[in-house]
């Protein structure tokens, strides 16, 4: 019986910590799919920022893939206040860089 209280009270535990989470991300005036894409982004912005650093050559397929990666991320950026992401702003900075690199090298080729 009195392990059945504790689970319980743990279940009420977690579901109240849910709720203020909920809360807090309303109160800060985002929506939950906005904050959710933001984590999302998050991560990729971790892969993208180390695919930028290590590759100087892409080839088209991997450019295209990669430059849809980074407008995903660049939009679910957008949909968070900037005080969320400030110690990302380095990762961010170095993955725009490399998307304009990547947009101007694929438009000059293209009016060749």
């Amino acid at each position: 019986m009195a392990i059945l209280a504790v689970i319980y009270i743990l279940i009420f535990i977690i579901v109240a910590l849910v709720a203020y989470a909920i809360l807090q991300i309303k109160l800060f005036g985002m929506k939950i799919k906005d904050f959710w894409s933001f984590i999302e982004a998050n991560q990729m912005l971790d892969k993208l920022y180390r695919f930028a650093r290590q590759y100087e050559k892409m080839s088209p397929q991997e450019q295209i893939i990669y430059l849809s990666e980074a407008e995903k991320i660049f939009k679910a950026f957008d949909n968070v206040p900037d005080t969320l992401w400030e110690e990302e702003y380095d990762k961010y900075k170095t993955v725009l860089t490399k998307y304009k690199d990547i947009k101007m090298l694929r438009w000059a080729e293209e009016n060749k």
